[in-house]
């Protein structure tokens, strides 16, 4: 179990996959060792809208020791089909990535049973699943399934703090919905989202599951809820 005593880190060891639209490895914000692999028709991993490279890149400003993949599924629209989803998730746990972040979800009932199944067997091999709860108030999946962090927006926190409930059966999290800033850009210029918040919660969660026996949502769940952001 994690202390609040245990240096702060930054994701070192660990293996996360960001499922969204590729990535830019050329944007200055990309540091860390990254991979692309495609699961879109255009054959190549190249973000097409930067929103993939964004996202990628608030998870590596606070986990920038971890090594990433990035998972295409998107490519001119934030839509895809819900087998790509499934297989992107399929290939993240057979390659045994520690986290998986899914900025986005699906609201069709249709997908529950398989989504549930994977979220199982992810928390059976120690894979922890970080994704939206909602999307402009709708719930969508796997956000809103057992087992998996399911994060919020909250626009009025900063994006280098977190906040939590326990008044559901699962502990839901709120996260700031911006990005890294852009250098001459304009914060409300800038992209915003219930992406982001599932991306700057991913960075928290990475810095605890680096150093966190067992490797199991509860005890994370426990970590989060008893450390202080600035501490992680």
């Amino acid at each position: 179990m994690l202390s609040a005593e245990t240096s702060p880190r930054a994701g070192e060891g660990l293996k996360i996959a960001v499922i969204d639209s590729g990535v830019n490895l050329r944007h200055p914000h990309i540091l860390a060792p990254t991979r692309r692999v495609v699961f879109t028709p255009d054959g190549h991993g190249e973000d097409l809208m930067g929103h993939g490279t964004a996202v990628m890149a608030a998870i590596q400003e606070k986990a920038p020791a971890a090594e990433y993949w990035a998972i295409k599924i998107f490519s001119n629209t934030l839509r895809t089909r819900n087998d790509r989803l499934l297989a992107a998730m399929e290939w993240a746990l057979g390659a045994r990535m520690n986290i998986i972040n899914l900025s986005l979800g699906t609201p069709n009932p249709e997908t529950r049973t398989a989504l549930q199944a994977l979220v199982d067997r992810a928390n059976e091999l120690g894979t922890l699943v970080v994704s939206a709860r909602n999307n402009r108030y709708r719930l969508v999946l796997p956000g809103a399934l057992e087992g998996v962090v399911g994060v919020e927006l909250d626009p009025l926190i900063s994006r280098h703090t977190y906040r939590l409930s326990d008044s559901g059966e699962e502990p839901r999290y709120w996260a700031s919905g911006y990005p890294r800033p852009l250098p001459g850009t304009p914060t409300e210029r800038n992209l915003c989202g219930i992406s982001f918040a599932v991306a700057n919660m991913t960075g928290f969660a990475a810095r605890v599951w680096e150093r966190l026996e067992p490797r199991r949502p509860a005890t994370l769940h426990e970590a989060l809820r008893s450390l202080e952001p600035s501490t992680l």
